[in-house]
């Protein structure tokens, strides 16, 4: 085989469809878009979500609810994540940061529960469940609210 010898797959290559180029290609004329009509203009055709002056469905579907403008989202860590780091280790966020436990801090970083706790640890977080502060209490190490 020679350079000039390489072809493309059968059929992984596709000629475009070339509309307004004569009767004989199949969209010659009005170009595949018919006589007239909102659709055959330039700049035709109606916005998504248009429905013919018909009531919308986004319009007709109750509404409910609303998105909390001051809420806080929290980068959340379980317990089993913790087990990666040396005995007796200071646990902050800036550690959990480097170490790619969590790729962004967020509001803040908050322990779970999810998992168990085998070593004991220094971890300071921005809040802690319940259930969490007792098991890295139980495992020997403490917690602080930064």
């Amino acid at each position: 085989m020679k350079l000039h010898e390489l072809k493309p797959a059968e059929g992984s290559r596709k000629e475009r469809n070339r509309v307004g180029r004569g009767i004989g290609s199949g969209n010659g004329k009005t170009s595949g878009k018919g006589h007239k009509g909102q659709n055959a203009r330039s700049g035709g055709g109606v916005r998504p979500g248009f429905e013919g002056g018909q009531n919308p469905l986004a319009r007709r579907l109750p509404k409910r609810g609303f998105t909390n403008i001051h809420r806080k989202e929290y980068a959340v860590v379980n317990l089993d994540a913790l087990n990666r780091f040396d005995e007796g280790a200071e646990v902050t966020p800036e550690l959990l940061i480097e170490s790619g436990v969590v790729s962004n801090e967020r509001a803040g970083i908050k322990i779970l529960a999810k998992g168990n706790i085998e070593k004991k640890l220094t971890v300071k977080a921005h809040k802690f469940s319940s259930a969490a502060k007792d098991a890295i209490e139980a495992a020997g190490g403490t917690t602080e609210v930064l």
